[in-house]
């Protein structure tokens, strides 16, 4: 008789099989020691894995796919300087309260303490950034650590989780049926979807009665509220009530930027004359009440919208070349409207081109822009490119960025390539953060006084070229009629591209919201 033999499941399998048990599909990351074996085997069990340049990208999408999906994004680093790296992401989830976990590799447990290789507390290191945060410190810790970072996660205000392995415990090994098993139990105890926090029907009743009584109410959402997908709820609120409403630049979309009760383009009037705002963070519940009454008000916001709209529009309609910001954001609004719905996934991040975007481009869709967000993060731009194009195959993604914010991320163009991701990145060249050398001239002294200002970067920079280099296509383009042809090409073909779109360097101005932080 032969002897029988018993599968081996090693740390490495073991936490693939949490994972995909859990649900998770997608997986963000960088490989290397100790964790390569963990995304080869994640992979063979249907977990899709982007590798990416360096983990602070991948943080960046791993957060931005937990707020497109409501499902946890996973980041996967290597240890040490790999797990400091990922802290981007993984803070930048905590700020927009997005689900997230990030995992990462990490030293033998019997040499931490010797200088090993790449050895740190990782534990001591993550604690500001993350809600939850374990360490598995043998392979039999394993599911329930990942089962209750995932569930945590999303539960509650949502967050970054963080999960160390160190690299004994993947090695480590367990028979088929006791990781069956382990498997299961960790499912029962924290396999529940969601777990929220309530609100007192007190104060739900106070709230309303706050409403009912105000002469010029407002009612306020953003990305929270994006996040909770309560954009059906937060129609019938505004019908029923008929109260303006904002979305702050991550909520837009949600209801129609051309929403008759839209107060965008009448932000500081809405904001500055409100005697009481409704601000939705997550959801919404129960009917919406009805205020049975019109208002001034809404005539007051809907005559300064028109105003507004009509002084932009005037400003859209002049084609200045050498380009200043309206120009290309005008033609570059009417491209993305004219490819209908679904609509495109917008990443925008920048000074200047933020700010004129949040302005100028319409959001119809919900969960469609994605900008620097509540922590103001720099550097997004290409993760959360590749977070949209993986979460939603079925639209196209376009980058409005600036030079600057471009710059931060730009060797993932490859990845957009590697993958063959329908991205569309638009830098803003205007030769510099805030374009051109804006210094007064008592600050140009000194012994480095002929160096490139702080500001400056090399002037018409060829970043159509990065993407060339890896098999996409790029576009230089400096007229209107350049760009129009450059978006219906790139649009149609719908594979990576990046257009250099030269801005003439003293054209715009830096944010009048943040001058005087600067």
């Amino acid at each position: 008789m032969g002897e029988s033999t018993t599968t081996a499941v090693d740390g490495n399998q073991l936490i693939a099989k949490a994972l995909a048990r859990f649900g998770v599909d997608r997986m963000f990351g960088v490989v290397g020691i100790p964790v390569t074996s963990l995304a080869n085997r994640a992979v063979s069990l249907g977990v899709r894995f982007i590798a990416f340049h360096n983990e602070q990208s991948a943080g960046y999408a791993a957060s931005a796919y937990g707020y497109l999906t409501g499902r946890p994004g996973v980041l996967l680093t290597v240890s040490g300087p790999g797990c400091v790296h990922g802290l981007a992401g993984l803070s930048n989830a905590m700020a927009n309260a997005w689900p997230m976990v990030m995992i990462s590799g990490s030293c033998d447990q019997k040499d931490f303490g010797r200088g090993d290789f790449q050895e740190l507390d990782q534990i001591a290191a993550v604690e500001p950034f993350s809600k939850f945060s374990a360490k598995a410190k043998s392979i039999k810790e394993i599911p329930d650590c990942v089962f209750q970072a995932l569930a945590k996660a999303g539960w509650g205000r949502p967050g970054g989780c963080y999960l160390d392995f160190p690299s004994d415990v993947l090695h480590q090994t367990i028979s088929e049926a006791e990781a069956e098993s382990l498997l299961a139990t960790a499912a029962e105890k924290f396999g529940e979807s969601e777990k929220v926090l309530c609100v007192q029907n007190s104060q739900i009743e106070e709230a309303v009665s706050l409403l009912r009584h105000a002469e010029r109410p407002l009612i306020v959402f953003g990305k929270g509220a994006a996040f909770a997908r309560a954009e059906n709820e937060l129609g019938k609120l505004v019908e029923r009530t008929g109260i303006p409403f904002l979305p702050t630049p991550m909520g837009k979309g949600l209801l129609p930027d051309t929403h008759e009760l839209a107060a965008t383009a009448a932000r500081s009037l809405a904001i500055g004359k409100c005697d009481v705002a409704l601000v939705i963070n997550l959801g919404i519940k129960d009917d919406p009440f009805c205020l049975g009454k019109s208002h001034p008000w809404v005539a007051a916001i809907s005559s300064k919208v028109k105003d507004n709209v009509s002084k932009m529009e005037a400003q859209l309609a002049k084609e200045v070349v050498p380009f200043n910001f309206l120009t290309p954001m005008k033609i570059i609004r009417d491209a993305i409207a004219g490819l209908g719905s679904p609509a495109p996934i917008l990443v925008s991040e920048g000074a200047n081109t933020m700010d004129v975007g949040r302005s100028v481009l319409v959001q119809t869709e919900p969960r469609t822009r994605l900008d620097a967000g509540t922590w103001g993060t720099m550097g997004v731009g290409l993760g959360y490119c590749i977070a949209g194009a993986v979460a939603s195959p079925d639209r196209l993604v376009v980058a409005v960025e600036g030079d600057s914010g471009f710059g931060f991320s730009a060797m993932e163009v490859e990845t957009l390539v590697r993958y063959q991701l329908p991205v569309v990145v638009i830098v803003f060249n205007n030769g510099g953060v805030y374009g051109g050398d804006r210094r007064s001239p008592d600050e140009i002294s000194g012994p480095y006084k002929d160096d490139p200002a702080p500001t400056s970067f090399v002037p018409s920079a060829g970043y159509h070229t990065l993407i060339e280099a890896f098999g996409g296509k790029g576009y230089l383009v400096g007229t209107p009629e350049e760009l129009k042809s450059a978006l219906s090409e790139s649009f149609s073909a719908q594979k990576p591209a990046v257009i250099n779109v030269i801005i003439d360097p003293y054209a715009g101005a830096e944010s009048g919201r943040l001058q005087h932080k600067n």
